[in-house]
């Protein structure tokens, strides 16, 4: 079982930054892919970014590629993710997912509860 609590969401500026982190529960936590999901009012849920168990290899939609970073502190039991140039668009629910097989697969098996970015034109 793996807990997520995200945290660092707020109302930010466009253009401004923001710095999500998600801290896990599990002491196998290097063991799973991270990624971040997001869903605004109305709209289906979209992946945002991933990282394998150990860093190596990462994924960004389209439409964040160089204005976000995801990254982990597997000592730490983290992840995070570096939002700069904020848009309007970007305004979500941002949820932090875990899955031990998720990189090949798509399947995330644990959800955070999502912390809220708005971003303020």
């Amino acid at each position: 079982q793996v807990q997520l609590v995200e945290s660092g969401g707020g109302l930010v500026q466009t253009g401004g930054s923001l710095r999500l982190s998600c801290a896990a529960s599990a002491r196998t936590f290097s063991s799973y892919t991270m990624g971040w999901f997001r869903q605004a009012p109305g709209k289906e849920r979209q992946y945002v970014s991933a990282i394998t168990y150990n860093g190596g290899a990462t994924y960004y939609r389209d439409s964040v590629k160089g204005r976000f970073t995801i990254s982990r502190d597997n000592a730490k039991n983290l992840v995070y993710l570096q939002m700069n140039n904020l848009k309007s668009e970007d305004t979500a629910v941002y949820y932090c997912a875990a899955g031990m097989t998720a990189w090949g697969s798509g399947q995330y098996d644990y959800w955070g509860p999502g912390t809220q970015v708005t971003v303020s034109s």
